[in-house]
């Protein structure tokens, strides 16, 4: 059987010999060229059996010449590569036709294993989507070009043109909203409605009238019928926000949606068929609640079809730059005058922990571009601010949406903070656990009003370890007994 032969297009010829030398060492027959004239013509000659190809070429957009591809050799699969590395690119190498889309500069490994792949699978029957996305990048709803961005925008590239479940999971302040919207705006349902509702705004009492309506009557103060959010996105998107804090009683109420396609309203009878493709979002570790039986198992299966974490800012600093330039012309837009900031300010904008995530960037962007008459920003300036955020603002005290983890965080950092090289005196591991066992014990005890036994299996600790570790920290066992 002979070798498959790759077609390689980018003008770049660094990258070229890169990938001819790695593919040829693995016995393939590689041919590279810096125009996509000649590409188009080996394709039309009926040569290669997988094509390479960079997006921005001297001659022709490589994503142009897709669907000219496609339309003569339906079964060539295309690999497109960009430093072009947006939202948008992913999506429009998606949409037409690409087999995958990976981002410049590229792992060699994974374009090898991207190849071998490609050449390995069955050809998926040739598609035409129109999403009718966006000519101008400043349109993008999400702003990065980091590794971890990347990931995201190929993920959502995939789901835009189907139905299936996400459960888009990350902090506070990290953009949930906009990861959904992005999958509504640019996918099949854009033309329907976007509805949103926040479970931990919504009294509990209300949140099935809100998300299923209700008839006239059906309780005090029904005084007319009410279309709820499933109704509202009907041919849309409802994008159900912070479900880690719906009530067992509406989860399931919306675990019969998802399994039978229909509900009922409150005080009705006839069951309503839904057309709806749902995206969840959480800041909550959903597994630990359903462990603690406040989220029931079966709906976080049917909600985490497809999980998607949103990177914390801290995880992805290298794209602040770009998200600052991004919060300045919007500003500027809105009426300020152009700003800028030091390189110096724009390094301590990076090198904070940004516990409010993105959020908190752009209302620090915010503040900046409105209070301060200087053109270009000061790292005074920014440390300044930056003062006033930090230690003692709500967030940085344990706001209500904080998690364990980021109060656990939060109280560490202080232990580094203190000294001037950021290396607190050894034995910090030990110190840290017996912080945390001494309270944890004790509350567990409290809250079996002593009973050792109850809360050994509470905890999920053997009896004796217990015992043990009651004696160590010398934990009062009758806490709480009256």
């Amino acid at each position: 059987m002979s070798a498959a032969t790759i077609l390689i297009a980018d003008d770049d010829r660094s990258i070229r010999t890169v990938l001819g030398q790695a593919l040829g060492r693995l016995d393939y027959e590689v041919r590279s060229t810096g125009t996509a004239a000649n590409l188009w013509r080996w394709i039309s000659d009926g040569e290669g059996d997988l094509v390479i190809t960079d997006v921005v070429m001297p001659d022709e957009n490589g994503l142009d010449l897709i669907p000219r591809i496609r339309k003569i050799r339906p079964d060539l699969r295309i690999i497109v590569m960009s430093a072009q590395n947006t939202l948008l690119t992913a999506v429009r190498a998606t949409e037409r036709g690409a087999f995958e889309y990976l981002p410049k500069p590229f792992d060699l490994k994974e374009v090898v294993e991207v190849v071998q792949r490609a050449l390995s699978e069955s050809p998926a029957p040739a598609t035409k989507q129109d999403f009718g996305l966006p000519g101008e990048e400043e349109d993008l709803p999400l702003i990065g070009r980091s590794p971890a961005m990347q990931d995201i925008y190929r993920v959502l590239a995939r789901l835009m043109n189907t139905d299936l479940t996400v459960m888009v999971t990350g902090e506070s302040g990290t953009g949930k909203e906009l990861v959904a919207r992005a999958l509504h705006d640019y996918g099949k349902r854009k033309f329907g409605p976007f509805v949103a509702i926040n479970m931990a705004a919504i009294p509990r009492e209300l949140i099935e009238s809100e998300l299923f309506g209700h008839e006239k009557g059906a309780f005090t103060g029904a005084t007319t019928r009410y279309s709820g959010r499933f109704e509202q996105a009907e041919g849309g998107t409802l994008f159900l926000d912070e479900i880690g804090d719906m009530p067992i009683e509406a989860q399931t109420r919306l675990l019969r949606v998802l399994q039978e396609g229909e509900y009922s309203t409150v005080g009705g009878r006839t069951p309503i068929s839904t057309n709806v493709r749902i995206i969840a979002a959480t800041h909550r570790d959903l597994r630990l609640a359903v462990r603690q039986g406040l989220f029931r198992e079966d709906l976080y299966y049917r909600l985490n079809v497809v999980p998607l974490r949103i990177p914390p800012l801290r995880e992805r600093t290298e794209d602040i730059p770009e998200l600052v330039s991004h919060f300045l012309a919007n500003a500027e837009t809105g009426g300020t005058a152009p700003k800028s900031f030091v390189p110096e300010a724009m390094q301590r904008l990076q090198d904070y922990r940004w516990p409010g995530n993105v959020r908190e960037l752009e209302n620090l962007v915010q503040r900046l571009t409105a209070l301060y008459s200087q053109d270009v920003i000061s790292v005074e300036t920014v440390e300044a601010e930056l003062a006033q955020s930090a230690p003692g603002s709500v967030h940085e005290a344990g706001g209500d949406d904080e998690s364990l983890s980021e109060a656990v965080e939060r109280h560490l950092r202080t232990y580094f903070s203190a000294h001037r090289d950021g290396l607190p005196a050894p034995g910090l591991y030990g110190r840290v656990l017996h912080e945390l066992e001494r309270p944890l014990l004790s509350l567990a005890l409290e809250a079996t009003r002593g009973n050792q036994l109850r809360a050994a299996e509470m905890l999920g600790l053997n009896r004796n370890t217990l015992r043990k570790k009651i004696r160590e920290l010398d934990i009062d066992v009758v806490r709480g007994v009256k």
